[in-house]
């Protein structure tokens, strides 16, 4: 069970994904981390013994000047001793240890080494170049050891200078020669091989290709891919966490725990003690060996929260389930998971180790699919005054003083309405005072007009007024955009004002107007019923007591979400612009449906644009249908 068996599959599914953001895939792709090259040994001078390196610019390697090398590597151990630069190499690796990762490869930190007084050959041109053990080198990174080219890496270029190094030049650009001693940085693009052997006259780019082929023949070195990604460690020194169920037997070794004795429960009677809790737990970790009998011990290291957290959306279709991790039955039938809502910060951990999890229970035979998640959203962080809400920077709104003061689907309205939910959403005050006044504006729009929705007819007979085919044009215009939004990537924030502008759209419904209005009950019912309807995802609370004041029962979750006719939400007359020589002159209305000849004809007829025509003949008329038209003079 180890994630690089399955590397290149996480790397290829990931053009499956095609509901997945793309920043997200491409984090995944970058920390999984393909590379092609050429992988190739050098001979240490004096010694039987080689060093592999593994690089994706082999048109670089004839400007090898020395070689870099893990301060941990095995090989440094084994040569070192006995030689007069072998006490500072070994004070120099036991400070680098001490440095963090990220510390050792940072681009802001000087780059550290030490010269180990051995020597390496290269195998091209047989140059023997200093070795450097350097902090910049990670031994769990390719082969631990890299071929230093100052003349085209800018990290080497910057160590070279440091520790009074050569430059060699082995491309340069097609335009202008290159001087290694009056070089300020690496030259790292495209160019001319020179120094470089037989190759020399190439196009680099060709060149990673003929001298690879030449080092293949040679058998110097071969093609090789290599991956960033690597295995992990599923172990933990700490209490919490699934106990690893394994004992350790002096005469048998190392034991599973009987599967009748599983699961291998923590203790809960241990003090804190930092320096290992179930080390002192002695009944948990002196137990009996299941094979010989004898006295054994329990492993008190516990598993990482990922070896669960990685599978647990498949624990969900068999909860209960006491004999296996989920049943496969429900399992084909609801999974994958049809959308899946988290943070961007579990893009290369939590979503990648899902991922591998799925793959290997999928060639286990134990699941039909090898995707956990069809579709995944990201949502954004909540700012206050530029920074994410965080108690420890005590910047944080209390929810249950804004429920207390506005409500709840005040409270939940403003987080919806606020931003996109992908991006960083800044609280505003203004903005709760906002949403609140929306929500009162509804109520008080339902209170006037309650009792005419509740005793209107169900459906609308006869022909409505111009103003309340406007008003149903709006309705169902909503009704569309709501739905589009919920269904497009949570579009919460445009949904919310769709409805705010039919609320404005409604204000010709209001109670001063009842008289003109008095044939249109119906439309004021269908409206009432549905803006209660459109309400409830965004203001739960609100929609049930409309739902509820409109005299309807049981609740409003349990109708069907109202569907839009085309024809009634269609535009029946459309603004069309219109440009002379492409510059906006007019504007007209016309009815829907116009053809493109009598769109030309009243584009030509307008005033405007025969004053910008002066008399002259249209050289061409350009139509784009119920949008522009564009004359040309």
């Amino acid at each position: 069970m180890k994630m690089t068996s399955n590397t290149q599959h996480l790397l290829d599914d990931l053009k499956k994904l095609d509901k997945w953001p793309e920043r997200v895939k491409t984090m995944q792709e970058n920390w999984i981390g393909r590379s092609e090259g050429v992988e190739f040994k050098l001979r240490i001078e004096g010694t039987d013994r080689e060093l592999a390196v593994f690089t994706t610019r082999i048109d670089t390697v004839f400007g090898i000047t020395y070689m870099s090398i893990a301060p941990e590597h095995p090989l440094l151990e084994e040569l070192m001793p006995g030689r007069p630069e072998a006490a500072k190499v070994r004070a120099f690796a036991e400070r680098v240890k001490l440095e963090s990762e990220i510390e050792r490869v940072s681009t802001e930190k000087p780059k550290e080494g030490v010269d180990t007084g051995l020597r390496v050959i290269n195998p091209v041109n047989g140059e023997k170049v200093p070795l450097y053990a350097a902090d910049y080198v990670l031994m769990q990174y390719g082969t631990g050891a890299i071929m230093a080219v100052p003349g085209h890496d800018q990290r080497d270029f910057e160590f070279a200078r440091a520790h009074g190094l050569p430059i060699k030049v082995v491309i340069k650009p097609e335009d202008r020669d290159l001087s290694p001693g009056s070089m300020t940085k690496a030259y790292v693009g495209n160019g001319v091989q020179i120094n470089s052997g037989q190759f020399d006259g190439l196009p680099n780019q060709e060149a990673m290709r003929t001298i690879a082929e030449w080092m293949e023949k040679e058998k110097m070195g071969r093609p090789e891919v290599n991956f960033r990604l690597r295995d992990w460690l599923i172990s933990r020194q700490r209490y919490w966490g699934c106990p690893i169920p394994m004992i350790y037997c002096e005469k048998c070794g190392m034991v599973p725990v009987p599967e009748q004795e599983l699961p291998v429960k923590l203790p809960l009677d241990l003090e804190y003690n930092p320096s290992g809790m179930l080390e002192t737990a002695q009944d948990f970790v002196h137990v009996i060996c299941p094979q010989c009998g004898g006295p054994a011990r329990r492993e008190t290291d516990t598993m990482d929260t990922f070896i669960d957290s990685s599978w647990y959306y498949l624990r969900y279709v068999s909860p209960r389930d006491k004999n296996q991790a989920f049943a496969p039955k429900p399992a084909g039938y609801w999974m994958p998971v049809d959308q899946y809502i988290g943070g961007i910060e579990h893009a290369i951990l939590h979503l990648l180790y899902s991922r591998f999890f799925t793959k290997f229970l999928h060639d286990q035979g134990l699941l039909d699919f090898d995707e956990p998640f069809k579709a995944l959203f990201t949502q954004g962080m909540v700012l206050k005054d530029g920074q994410v809400m965080s108690k420890s920077k005590g910047n944080t709104v209390a929810a249950d003083d804004m429920i207390s003061r506005f409500g709840i689907d005040t409270t939940r309205g403003v987080i919806l309405f606020a931003a996109p939910p992908e991006r960083e959403l800044e609280w505003s005050d203004q903005g709760v005072e906002g949403i609140h006044r929306f929500i009162k504006r509804i109520w008080t729009f339902y209170y006037h007009w309650r009792d005419e929705m509740r005793k209107a007819p169900v459906e609308i007979t006869g022909n409505l007024s111009g103003a309340g085919r406007s008003i149903r044009r709006k309705l169902h215009q909503t009704i569309r955009r709501v739905t589009e939004d919920l269904d497009n990537n949570f579009k919460f924030n445009t949904a919310i004002a769709a409805m705010m502008e039919l609320l404005n759209e409604l204000a010709g419904l209001s109670p001063e107007t009842k008289g003109s209005q008095a044939g249109h009950g119906a439309l004021v019912r269908e409206a009432g019923e549905v803006l209660a309807k459109l309400c409830a995802p965004f203001f739960p609370h609100l929609a049930e007591e409309l739902w509820e004041q409109l005299g309807h029962a049981p609740s409003v979750f349990t109708q069907t979400w109202p569907e839009y006719d085309a024809s009634i939400a269609a535009e029946e007359m459309l603004t069309i612009i219109i440009q002379v020589n492409g510059k906006v002159r007019s504007r007209i209305q016309v009815g829907t449906g116009i053809s493109q000849e009598e769109l030309r004809r009243s584009a030509l007829n307008d005033e405007r644009v025969k004053a910008e025509g002066k008399g002259r003949e249209a050289k061409k008329v350009i139509v784009v249908p119920d949008k522009l038209v564009n004359v040309v003079f």
